[in-house]
């Protein structure tokens, strides 16, 4: 699916980006790219932001010593990174992030690795309080260069429907 841009004036245009609730059908894949290749500077700086003390995220000579042999990218850095590659397929138009389940961490990431991201539609239902939005749950997998599961994990969402969003107000 291109979304087409949209004529704002003369000689003027917008995209518009993302899925609405109508969009989404029930065992449709997205593959998210391009790729992420992730440094020992972003994680080093995401443990800074998020104050996470653990040496085997930013000391080279304790992470040598550990079973990995090297720096590990801090986890909830993996997590954030894929749901963030996932963002214009799945939940540009999302009202809410309503829940994230069954995060697993299946295999370590490691400085230099470069993640791929791809979601699958596992279940969709009209919102029963909200006319104007529907619930969309979906199951995201990373994989690294190799093509190995890093992580997935389970996602529902509010989105809007067709014809209820911010398109075609003033500054959207």
């Amino acid at each position: 699916m291109i979304a087409l841009p949209t004529q704002t004036g003369e000689r003027r245009y917008r995209n518009s980006i993302g899925r609405c609730y109508e969009d989404f059908v029930v065992g449709d894949i997205y593959e998210h790219r391009p790729g992420r290749t992730i440094t020992q500077t972003e994680n080093v700086w995401f443990t800074l932001l998020t104050m996470n003390t653990h040496p085997l995220h930013f000391d080279e000579e304790y992470a040598k010593h550990s079973e990995f042999g090297r720096c590990v990218v801090a986890s909830p850095f993996t997590l954030a990174l894929l749901v963030g590659m996932s963002v214009s397929d799945v939940s540009q138009k999302a009202i809410a992030n309503l829940g994230w389940t069954d995060v697993k961490l299946t295999r370590p990431v490691f400085p230099g690795d470069t993640l791929y991201a791809e979601t699958e539609v596992i279940s969709k239902r009209p919102s029963a309080s909200r006319p104007d939005a529907g619930l969309v749950a979906f199951r995201t997998h990373g994989r690294n260069q190799n093509g190995v599961i890093v992580c997935s994990f389970d996602r529902t969402i509010l989105v809007q429907r067709r014809g209820h969003g911010l398109e075609g107000k003033a500054n959207y």
